[in-house]
């Protein structure tokens, strides 16, 4: 048995760019940093940072796109690949990737605040506001008790 699984919480070093594959599937790549922070043997606090390259494909790719950008905190889930190529100028170049398999937004920075969220349907849509609970319709419930007649 075999298990090639990464779990990683971090945030994103760079907006995330989309391109599409000859077959018109979207792809998204972007980059990932996570710290961990330690003392050492004199008590002194030492921190370490690593950077991630992510890929996610098709829908993944898209909502990944349109809803996070540089400095959003993120989960993903996924699986390590490697890959390698004959650069330009003949020499073997190598990168090693997480797979997006599974992903959650983190929270939001406090700048932001949920009640002001805007939809985003397509690059040329104008923006519309989202109706506040304030316009929304509400439920009338009935003020009738229930009889206690049962049917059956």
């Amino acid at each position: 048995m075999y298990l090639n699984k990464v779990q990683l919480i971090g945030n994103l070093t760079r907006d995330p760019e989309v391109r599409a594959l000859p077959s018109g599937a979207k792809v998204a790549s972007f980059s990932l940093a996570t710290s961990r922070t330690w003392k050492d043997k004199d008590g002194s606090k030492k921190e370490s940072t690593d950077f991630h390259n992510i890929v996610a494909f098709g829908q993944l790719a898209d909502i990944i796109a349109q809803y996070s950008k540089k400095g959003s905190s993120m989960y993903v889930e996924g699986r390590i690949q490697n890959r390698s190529w004959d650069g330009p100028d003949g020499q073997k170049k190598y990168r090693t990737e997480v797979v997006l398999e599974n992903f959650q937004f983190g929270p939001k920075s406090a700048g932001s605040t949920g009640g002001n969220f805007e939809s985003n349907a397509g690059a040329g849509d104008k923006k519309e506001k989202l109706p506040s609970a304030d316009e929304i319709d509400t439920i009338e419930y009935p003020t009738e008790e229930a009889s206690e007649d049962i049917p059956f």
